[in-house]
């Protein structure tokens, strides 16, 4: 299941990644920051959880994908940014390191 769930974010976090953007207004500064990270730390979350000794790994794996992402965008007409892997990799460790304390705590009951 986690593994499930973890194919079908880095999915979702590809197609709004990598497909160009939407016309209309920009949108509120910051704000593709904080998306990042969330994105991040969900995409982590599903494997520290299941696997919380190795969430150091996982956060690490997650920070390489959002890297692979930001090599790949110019090439698909979006703009590489090193602050959105900033954001990618605060939001993957911290998603993970939170997602393994849970996932202990939730294997002692």
């Amino acid at each position: 299941m986690a593994r499930g769930l973890t194919v079908i974010l880095a999915l979702a976090i590809a197609a709004l990644t990598l497909l160009p953007y939407p016309p209309g207004p920009p949108g509120v500064q910051g704000m593709d920051k904080l998306v990042h990270l969330l994105a991040f730390a969900a995409l982590a979350a599903p494997l520290a959880w299941r696997y919380p000794n190795h969430w150091a790994m996982v956060a690490l794996a997650a920070l390489a994908y959002g890297g692979v992402i930001e090599i790949v965008q110019p090439h698909v007409g979006r703009a590489a940014e090193g602050a959105d892997v900033l954001a990618d990799g605060l939001g993957a460790f911290g998603g993970a390191w939170f997602a393994a304390r849970l996932g202990r705590a939730w294997q002692t009951f």
